[in-house]
């Protein structure tokens, strides 16, 4: 290809609307423009990553047995009523696109296709005989973010790699899962990423464990927890870790002592001389399920700690049986709302009595009562007494006496010991989640009837896994991983070219034939080259060059008359003065090619 021909413009300002590095490179280096929030034209240079990164990930599941598909984007509502994921998907927040057809039919643009692929299997496979099947397709997809930003990393419509697996059993799931996290980590490898495989939360997918493939970047939206020898690691969504043990407050006699206007953790201690984690600090939650229920939930954890809403949010809907489709902290205008005035914030124990709730108009009347590990042990605490201006200290969970629902709900933190290994502490990084795998079970075979007959001629549910990997994503997520203060350095296997031929003065003869050499023999040889034979200054196409991230550069300068050029490598940032032969040499050895 030829500049020329390319449609190359490129911008030398940083543009207003792009908060990270990967952005706005993206946008000053005319890979994409933007159409409107969220929603943005993949220009030539970009799309030459995204099919590069495409046949790498075509190449890999192909050799793991996968069969490529393409599903319907626009999906009948129907379907996603009957797993439940409708109404979460489209009300409130969801981030459905939804429409009628002229029928009066609702649709929604395909965010995901595990409704329409588990349909399909149910209508097509019907023995164990045809078991495992595992499919996957590339193609665009559509989210309604509710704030879309960060150019390709929350966008609204974008491209993605979706697989679903089906099986006989759990175990053959077990294996499979295996396989395609294997096949991940080569996808994301050849791609030249750094990368963590970390521990995650199911989210609204569902399923009985998931794991998150991160490229690290200090711009990432993800925290990571990871152990220093890097055997264990999570987002912090999933994390868990072993809390220190808090400072023990002597038992004695309890009673009941005032704090006037001591609402909050540190004015309780400041005032007192307690140490936070002799405190059970206790925080009102309200969910919204899928059954257009809301519940009040009483949540108990140590003082010191902090409640982590993803894993509060699974809990509740594990002890509902149901989706949760929101929670969110009780506020005063809530409760009056409610026509309930009496809850006194700040005050709050986890005894605090369901009559309050007595008079809720919409909410349930019982508190779901939640405590997390951390205070389960305590022999001696201190806590809210209910009532305005007062705590209770010295008391214990005999003297509390309400059921208690125990789990770990708590957040993990850089520092905490890890799981796996007492000795070791977690650290943080960040990341930007490229790829996600799950283990679904029978989620979906369940809700949409699904069946197959084993091998005793019975009827069973389909075990289902579901792997993602975010293509568009995972190109800007390169870029964030990989510029300097010239611009994006692509790596080698994904860059939308391999070399970039510069001729320092396009009106030089020899500098322009010796050019034209050697980018035929490139191309003649399936080297992905790019001529620059625009008429403009040398130094404005090194920029040009140093922007777009071109792994090698050959200048075609001074010295063409002896047939020598300047070989520059863009990551090493080194510069040789080579002949033909010498260049064509290095070439094929980086490239693993004996044709140049």
């Amino acid at each position: 290809m030829r500049v020329s021909r390319l449609m190359l413009i490129t911008l030398r300002d940083v543009p207003s609307e792009a908060d990270i590095i990967s952005h706005q490179l993206l946008i000053r280096g005319g890979f994409i423009k933007r159409l409107t929030g969220g929603i943005y034209a993949y220009m030539p240079l970009l799309w030459k990553v995204l099919k590069k990164i495409t046949l790498i990930v075509e190449e890999e599941l192909s050799k793991k047995g996968c069969l490529q598909t393409l599903l319907p984007q626009l999906q009948p509502s129907e379907i996603w009523e009957k797993s439940g994921r409708w109404k979460s998907y489209t009300e409130g927040e969801g981030i459905m696109f939804s429409l009628k057809d002229r029928q009066g039919k609702e649709l929604g643009l395909g965010p995901t296709h595990e409704e329409v692929i588990t349909q399909i299997i149910s209508q097509t496979i019907h023995s164990y005989k045809q078991l495992p099947i595992n499919l996957f397709q590339i193609q665009t997809k559509f989210r309604d973010e509710i704030r879309p930003r960060f150019g390709l990393m929350r966008s609204r419509e974008f491209i993605m790699k979706d697989a679903y697996s089906f099986h006989a059993n759990e175990n053959d799931l077990q294996s499979t899962y295996t396989e395609m996290r294997n096949a991940y980590q080569n996808i994301f490898t050849k791609c030249g990423l750094d990368f963590v495989c970390v521990e995650a939360d199911s989210g609204a997918i569902g399923g009985a464990a998931s794991q998150e493939f991160m490229v690290t970047a200090e711009s990432g939206e993800d925290l990571i927890l990871i152990s220093a020898d890097g055997k264990y690691g999570a987002n912090q969504e999933k994390a868990i870790s072993i809390i220190e043990e808090g400072k023990l407050l002597d038992s004695n006699k309890p009673s009941i002592i005032k704090t006037p206007n001591q609402k909050t953790i540190d004015e309780l201690c400041n005032h007192n001389n307690f140490h936070p984690s002799q405190i059970i600090k206790v925080l009102t939650y309200l969910a919204s399920c899928e059954n257009n229920k809301k519940y009040p939930v009483l949540v108990s954890i140590r003082g010191d700690q902090e409640i982590n809403d993803i894993k509060l949010s699974n809990e509740i809907a594990h002890k509902l049986k149901q989706n949760v489709l929101d929670i969110r902290i009780i506020s005063n205008e809530d409760i009056k709302k409610q026509g309930i005035t009496n809850i006194p914030f700040g005050f709050i124990g986890p005894d605090l009595s369901d009559n309050l709730l007595s008079k809720a108009k919409v909410w349930e009347k019982k508190f779901i009562r939640i405590a997390d590990n951390s205070v389960k042990d305590l022999k001696s605490f201190i806590c809210g007494n209910n009532l305005k201006d007062e705590h209770k200290i010295f008391y214990n969970w005999s003297l509390i006496n309400t059921e208690q629902f125990i789990c770990d709900i708590r957040k993990a933190k850089p520092g905490d010991r890890c799981v796996h290994d007492k000795k070791q502490k977690l650290q943080e990084c960040r990341g930007i989640e490229i790829g996600h795998i799950f283990q679904l079970g029978t989620k979906y075979s369940k809700s949409l009837n699904a069946t197959f007959t084993n091998d005793k001629g019975i009827e069973e549910h389909f075990w289902m896994g579901c792997y993602g990997i975010g293509i568009s994503r995972l190109a800007q997520a390169a870029v964030e991983q990989n510029h300097d203060d010239s611009g994006i350095v692509w790596p080698v296997s994904i860059a939308p070219f391999e070399v970039i031929i510069i001729i320092a003065n396009i009106k030089n003869t020899e500098q322009s034939s010796l050019a034209e050499d050697i980018y035929q023999k490139l191309i003649e040889n399936r080297i992905d080259a790019l001529l620059d034979d625009r008429d403009e200054r040398a130094g404005l196409k090194f920029k040009d060059a140093d922007l777009i991230g071109i792994p090698w550069r050959i200048v075609s300068g001074r010295e063409a008359s002896s047939g020598l050029v300047e070989l520059h490598n863009r990551k090493a940032k080194t510069t040789e003065l080579l002949d033909l032969n010498s260049v064509f040499k290095k070439l094929s050895k980086e490239f693993n090619t004996e044709k140049v």
